[in-house]
C-alpha cells in the first residue's frame, strides 16, 4: 500500500485526502439523521479533543517539517520564512473573518459577523459559512503537506506517513464539526435531511484546498516553508477563534480541556510514533 501510494502523483494523494476528510465530515453530519440532539458534554469533549488534534497537528505535521525545509535555504533565519508564513496565514483568515458574512454556532442572526450584505442571509447561510470559510485551511494544510514530498525524488516513508497522519487527524475533528453544524441547523425546524446535507457540504471545500496547496508548491517547492507554516497559522486562527471558545461556552470547561489535552496527545503520538 505504501509504495503504491509512493507512486502516485502528490496532487493526487491531496484530492484523495481532501476526500477522507469531506468523508468524515459527512459521517459527523449524519448524526442528524437519527439524533434530534447530542449531549451537551459530549459535544463540547469533542470541539475540545478536536482542538487539541489541530493544535499538535499544527506543529508536528506543519511548523516542524517548515522549518526544517527552511534550514537548507536559511541556515540559522529558518526561523523567518515560518514566523512570516505563519503570522500572514492567521492574518488571511481574520481578514476573511472580517469581509465574509458568517455567524458561529451558539450565537443568535443579530450577533453575526462580516459584511453583510443587504438582502439578509438565514441563519443556516451563516452557520454554513462560518464552517465552512474554517474548513478551507485545513484543505490547505493537506495539500501543502502532500505537495512537500514532491521537494525529493524519492518520498520518503516517514513524510508520506505524517501526512497521512496529518489527514487521519483532520478527519477525526471533522467528525464532531460536522454534527455540531447539523445538529443546531435540525434544531432550527429544518428537516434532518436538509441540516445532513448543509453540514455535509460544509467540508466540500477541504478537497478543492487540498488540490491548491498541492499544486502551489508544486509550482514553486521554494515556498515549502512559507506555505506549510501559512496552513499552521490558519489552523491555529481556527483553534482559538472558534474551537476553544464554542466548546468553553457552555460549563463544561473541565470536559473540554480534558478533550483538546487528549486530542493533542493523540496527534502528537500519530505524527511522532509513525511519523
Amino acid at each position: 500500500m505504501i509504495e503504491w501510494l509512493l507512486s502516485q502523483h502528490v496532487v493526487l494523494l491531496a484530492f484523495l485526502a481532501g476526500l477522507f476528510t469531506w468523508g468524515c465530515t459527512i459521517l459527523g453530519s449524519a448524526v442528524v439523521l437519527f439524533f434530534t440532539q447530542v449531549n451537551r458534554r459530549l459535544l463540547d469533549a469533542t470541539m475540545g479533543f478536536a482542538a487539541g488534534v489541530m493544535i499538535a497537528a499544527s506543529f508536528w505535521s506543519l511548523l516542524n517539517p517548515a522549518l526544517e525545509f527552511a534550514q537548507a535555504d536559511y541556515g540559522t533565519m529558518a526561523w523567518l520564512p515560518v514566523a512570516i508564513g505563519f503570522l500572514v496565514g492567521g492574518f488571511s483568515l481574520r481578514l476573511i473573518d472580517v469581509l465574509v458574512p458568517h455567524l458561529h454556532l451558539g450565537m443568535d442572526l443579530s450577533e453575526a459577523e462580516g459584511i453583510q450584505p443587504k438582502k439578509k442571509l438565514s441563519k443556516t447561510a451563516l452557520l454554513f459559512l462560518a464552517i465552512t470559510i474554517h474548513n478551507f485551511p485545513e484543505g490547505l494544510a493537506l495539500g501543502v503537506t502532500f505537495g512537500a514530498l514532491a521537494s525529493s525524488q524519492q518520498p520518503s516513508v516517514a513524510a508520506l506517513v505524517a501526512a497521512l497522519s496529518l489527514t487521519v487527524g483532520i478527519g477525526l475533528q471533522n467528525i464532531p464539526e460536522g454534527a455540531a453544524l447539523s445538529i443546531p441547523i435540525r434544531a432550527e425546524g429544518r428537516s434532518r435531511k436538509w441540516a445532513f446535507f448543509v453540514g455535509a457540504m460544509s467540508a466540500i471545500v477541504e478537497p478543492v484546498g487540498a488540490v491548491l496547496g498541492a499544486a502551489l508548491v508544486l509550482m514553486m517547492l521554494q515556498v515549502i516553508p512559507y506555505a506549510l507554516a501559512f496552513a499552521a497559522g490558519a489552523m491555529i486562527f481556527v483553534v482559538v477563534e472558534e474551537l476553544i471558545p464554542e466548546s468553553q461556552t457552555n460549563g463544561n470547561t473541565d470536559i473540554a480541556t480534558m478533550g483538546l489535552m487528549a486530542g493533542f496527545v493523540l496527534m502528537m503520538v500519530m505524527d511522532v510514533a509513525l511519523g
